[in-house]
């Protein structure tokens, strides 16, 4: 029996007005496409899991990429804002309760939260990535725009740095929902 033919074939995302637009969001769905099912099974409390005081869970990283992809095409875009962040999302820029202290603890509005909750939620900043994405020319990624970051320096990117980095964000984010998946499995076989 000959081994089964694995597919590795990724094309810009169709309705793009920029291929380079397109290439980038068919990579961030690649990774989503990726990531959901890694995830598949968890339970509400798998997901609200912290290895301790201070880290993130797994709900927490999942609702956090989901505010970055929409703070950071707002910034590629109209500009952000925490009033501009709800109205994309439904919810604030602050609900993923990140950065956690030290000595932190999940915030309470993520308690009971599903899998499929976070999915609405990240096919929500989804559809908002597209049809940011689908405007944009090629002129629009080589933008340059300045930012002040929280610590008072001033930052100068464009838009398609700020593309790469929703994408190394969500890939980065992914991994350490990974490793926690890894210790949820490693903790329930200890248990048997």
């Amino acid at each position: 029996m000959a081994p089964a033919l694995a597919s590795r074939v990724l094309a810009p995302a169709k309705g793009m007005r920029c291929a380079e637009a397109g290439s980038f969001l068919a990579q961030l769905d690649e990774l989503s496409a990726r990531m959901f099912p890694d995830l598949r099974g968890l339970t509400s409390a798998e997901l609200a899991f912290q290895l301790c005081p201070g880290a993130n869970t797994i709900g927490m990283l999942l609702i956090h990429c989901a505010l970055a992809e929409v703070h950071w095409l707002l910034t590629a875009t109209t500009g952000t804002g925490e009033e501009a962040v709800r109205r994309a999302l439904g919810i604030g820029p602050d609900d993923d309760g990140m950065p956690l202290p030290a000595t932190g603890l999940p915030p309470a509005n993520l308690r009971g939260w599903t899998l499929a909750g976070y999915r609405r939620l990240h096919d929500r900043a989804r559809r908002f990535t597209r049809r940011a994405l689908a405007r944009m020319s090629p002129a629009d990624l080589s933008r340059g725009r300045a930012r002040l970051r929280w610590n008072g320096d001033s930052q100068v990117m464009n838009t398609r740095w700020i593309l790469y980095h929703v994408l190394e964000h969500q890939a980065g984010h992914y991994g350490q929902m990974l490793l926690l998946r890894h210790v949820l499995r490693a903790r329930t076989a200890a248990k048997r």
